[in-house]
């Protein structure tokens, strides 16, 4: 191959229609029709295949992937723009076809995702510029495929569309296919840059080798996640996805001596939607690893849109995961066993869904996204009887954990709801899970804006579940936790969503993390909180200070560190406030503060971060908290996360700009107090 002037091949089907005649003519590179039945890597070191019009998918079509396939296996390359992307399936490139198709009637770009921003494809391009207008598209939105990697999203005269993903490329043997779905048409305004990104696109298909993959093995992932390294926003020591968008927690279980940790997972860039489940594990909760994808949307089974929130069991030996599968308006549970003894590889039950239907009674909450909102999965097994709690809410606006015995995972009956909410309490409550403990039981649910709980009884017989009190699991930036039985304790991770807008978070390459591991009891009637023991391998060495704070002064604590754990004890004597300052910057310009006032305790954010970052603090309650306080504080590069007496946690998100923004100081306001303070650097987990 001349790999300076390849010679490209424009394949049709019955004849090239005037749309692609026009557009082959309009390029500054010399093009040569040619029949599918005579593809050879002898004549064609490249094809294009150009399509305007809508896309018939016929048995003709299938029949061409035996010409094409052992093409590009000899390595040869395939430029497929437009509706011809439609194509992959029947091309035998990827079961998954794009779900969406049409024109563009406003200008189009491509926005590409933050590790490609430097790939050749986009060589000469300034940030978000267009190159068509009326064009015509073949994109995924509500899918992924299933082997392609997405380069770039849309972006549009309107604003940025981070899910319109139009640009995906496969590698197939020594070969190559690149998709650009959408940002061409002919002769419009943007020709020029429609040109660029063409000419791009054969000069990397000359190269196929040099063409990314989907990073799906072990030491793929690890290099995926080297990518973010240098980004100081990134936490060290919290769980974050390698890449792209992570969310709830799911599946946590312990499995041959291994910690597996499941998760809410977008390997199509940092947005939610087309939900996989990622994976770490961790032999001691305190060093982990990327492991690859455990279940991804099957193109014909009742979770194509995606593989939702769920837990894992021990089936009688067998791990086994409930998730919830999505599929047009509906979610439905499904199952997923493995024989693997690192839970590696999943094989997903056949008769799924294991129910059917969502009961009739109560009336359930039906939205425009679902036909009833009915997901989320919490098991045990208690006396030979598997519970099975599904969160859900009523149309008449309540929140409603719902109930399901059996025998086998397979087959279950509706036995009503065990507790409703009350006004208030959120119309809607995902996520439930009920943990026992000596004399009282825990039920939490997430309502879309808090992580409610509630203390007092399941009655197994009855399948009610009799409250006695309820709180906050956590005051700020936390949500949809799940737990894991770990001997005679129970660990709890929560995902800590990003407190930025959608474009930082498409800049950034990554979004969500997890908290800290926390271990969960309940003591004389009252939830305590406290981050898992393990954690202390990480510490690095240990800084005491003893202060006595006096008002209007600030000591700065000769120690630095973005990734930091604090032990304080606060006498706040008669001072109106202590304040932490971290992330602090040299001059002081730019922190982040705790801030504990006696009657309540804050993360304020209103001097940290910049355009599209949240500046409202998180606050909670801590008039019933003892006098002094203890107060254990882990700051790692975006997260503050606070434990206060074990008995109320606040997560706050925030995004310092300054790279040097790595100091602590200690200020006290209208009087005097006293702080005693340890102070460990933490290594990272990975």
């Amino acid at each position: 191959m001349d790999r300076s002037s390849p010679a490209v091949g424009c394949p049709f089907l019955d004849a090239l229609s005037p749309a692609q005649r026009a557009v082959y003519a309009d390029v500054p590179f010399k093009t040569t029709p040619v029949t599918f039945d005579a593809l050879s890597t002898d004549d064609h070191d490249l094809l294009w295949w150009h399509q305007e019009e809508p896309l018939a998918i016929t048995d003709e079509l299938y029949a061409h992937r035996e010409r094409l396939l052992p093409y590009l296996r000899e390595g040869g390359g395939l430029l497929l723009t437009g509706r011809a992307l439609s194509a992959v399936a029947a091309l035998g490139v990827d079961p998954v076809p794009p779900d969406v198709t049409g024109v563009d009637e406003e200008p189009t770009g491509p926005l590409p995702k933050a590790r490609y921003t430097d790939h050749p494809l986009f060589s000469g391009f300034d940030e978000r510029a267009f190159t068509a207008e009326h064009a015509p598209f073949a994109r995924y939105e509500g899918i992924l495929p299933e082997r392609g990697e997405p380069l770039a999203a849309t972006a549009r005269g309107s604003g940025d569309a981070y899910g319109q993903l139009p640009i995906v490329v496969w590698r197939v043997g020594r070969g190559a296919v690149l998709g650009i779905g959408s940002f061409v048409s002919v002769g419009d305004a943007f020709s020029e840059r429609r040109d660029l990104l063409l000419s791009n696109a054969i000069d990397c298909l000359a190269r196929p080798e040099e063409l990314p993959e989907r990073p799906q093995d072990v030491p793929a992932l690890g290099e995926l996640r080297a990518t973010l390294a240098g980004d100081h926003h990134r936490p060290s020591y919290h769980l974050t996805a390698p890449a792209n968008w992570l969310n709830d927690p799911n599946g946590l279980i312990r499995w041959n001596g291994q910690y597996h940790v499941f998760y809410q997972y977008n390997p199509g860039g940092p947005h939610h939607g087309t939900i996989h489940w990622g994976h770490a594990s961790s032999t001691d909760l305190v060093r982990w690893r990327d492991e690859p994808v455990a279940l991804t949307p099957s193109p014909n089974g009742p979770d194509r849109d995606g593989c939702w929130s769920g837990c894992a069991v021990d089936d009688d030996g067998t791990p086994t995961l409930v998730y919830t599968g999505g599929r047009e308006r509906r979610q439905l549970p499904c199952l997923a066993t493995s024989d693997d003894p690192e839970l590696r590889t999943w094989e997903k039950y056949e008769a799924n869904p294991v129910i059917g239907l969502p009961p009739e009674e109560p009336p359930l909450l039906s939205t425009d996204h679902w036909e009833t909102e009915f997901r989320d999965h919490a098991l045990w097994r208690e006396e030979g009887i598997w519970h099975h709690l599904i969160g859900s809410g009523t149309d008449a606006g309540i929140g409603v954990v719902l109930h399901y015995t059996g025998t086998d995972l397979d087959s279950w009956q509706y036995q009503g709801p065990i507790l409703a909410g009350e006004p208030g309490e959120g119309h809607m409550w995902e996520c439930p899970e009920l943990l026992g403990f000596a004399d009282r039981d825990l039920l939490h649910v997430s309502n879309y804006d808090e992580v409610r709980y509630f203390i007092g009884s399941f009655d197994a017989e009855r399948g009610r579940f009799d409250r006695e009190s309820t709180g906050l699991l956590d005051h700020g930036d936390f949500y949809a936790p799940q737990s894991l039985a770990d001997g005679d304790r129970y660990l709890t991770w929560g995902w800590l969503p990003e407190a930025r807008g959608a474009r930082e978070q498409w800049e950034a390459g990554w979004s969500g993390c997890l908290s800290l591991p926390r271990e969960l009891s309940v003591e004389g009637g009252e939830l305590r909180q406290r981050p898992a023991p393990e954690l202390e391998g990480l510490r690095g060495e240990r800084h005491e200070f003893d202060l006595a704070v006096e008002p209007g002064t600030e000591t700065e604590l000769p120690i630095r560190g973005r990734s930091l754990e604090l032990t304080v004890d606060i006498d706040l004597g008669d001072a109106e406030s202590i304040e932490i300052a971290c992330f602090a910057s040299p001059d002081g310009d730019e922190r982040a503060t705790i801030r504990y006032t006696g009657e309540e305790l804050l993360i304020d954010r209103s001097r940290v971060g910049g355009p599209g970052t949240v500046e409202e603090p998180v606050v909670a309650p801590a008039e019933d908290l003892t006098d002094p306080l203890t107060l254990r504080a882990f700051v790692d590069c975006s997260v503050v996360e606070l434990f206060a007496n074990e008995r109320r946690c606040l997560t706050g998100r925030v995004y310092p700009e300054r790279e040097d923004g790595d100091r602590l100081s200690v200020s006290a306001e209208g009087g005097s107090a006293h702080v005693s303070m340890a102070v460990w650097p933490l290594d990272s987990i990975w």
